[in-house]
């Protein structure tokens, strides 16, 4: 795997911002809203999430002990909108009772101490992977542990600096070995990333004319060159 040069990672964070302004991530009200919303956004888009955490609110259970004591029947059919129901409502319920039962329904408590311990203990817990893990490490507990998802990978492998087979964790040590430990950091930078995603280095029919990293990515100076 090339190693980032901690300048490169500066630029292209910096272009990023420069180009889309300042942006903030995750929309939520509480941290425990957020540990919701990084289990429910797991393989679907957050339009559907939103909808999901918008029923939670109405029926007055986004909270570890309301959630924790719904029936399963109806947190299902809650967050419906976010798929694989059945699965995230037994995700929820497991969270939400762990928290009741051991850390006074505190997210934040949760994640204390020493980050690998903290990180350690959310991977312990069923249906919680490394990236929802680090979802809620970072925007429900403000701890600096960088996010890594689908978008990331496809960005910086087109831009040549990861190949496609590294571990999420290979990934991720990449910048965290490159940046320093700013919360404010890792939010922008994985907010720069999914907004990149999003507009110009789209799955297919990439936009690279538009795209800010066009000077620097080489998928980008393929098209040039075809």
């Amino acid at each position: 795997m090339t190693l980032l040069p901690q300048r490169l990672i500066y630029k292209i964070q910096q272009r990023l911002n420069e180009h889309f302004g300042p942006l903030a991530w995750w929309p939520a009200d509480t941290p425990f809203e957020v540990a919701v919303g990084a289990i429910l956004t797991q393989n679907t888009a957050w339009r559907n999430v939103e909808y999901a955490i918008d029923n939670l609110k109405h029926a007055g259970v986004i909270c570890p002990e309301a959630l924790a004591e719904l029936a399963p029947d109806k947190l299902e059919q809650l967050i419906r909108p976010a798929g694989f129901f059945k699965q995230k409502a037994c995700r929820l319920q497991n969270l939400a009772r762990h928290l009741v039962n051991h850390w006074d329904g505190d997210v934040t408590a949760l994640c204390s101490g020493p980050l690998p311990e903290a990180r350690n203990r959310l991977l312990g817990l069923a249906g919680i992977g490394p990236e929802t893990a680090d979802s809620i490490l970072l925007y429900a507990a403000a701890r600096p542990s960088f996010v890594v998802d689908a978008y990331t990978r496809r960005i910086f492998q087109r831009i040549g600096l990861l190949q496609g087979n590294e571990s999420y964790d290979q990934v991720r040590q990449l910048f965290m070995q490159n940046l320093p430990e700013e919360v404010a950091l890792y939010n922008d930078y994985h907010a720069q990333i999914v907004q990149l995603a999003k507009t110009c280095c789209r799955k297919q029919s990439t936009l690279c004319a538009e795209c800010p990293l066009d000077q620097t990515c080489l998928h980008a100076r393929r098209k040039q060159l075809c």
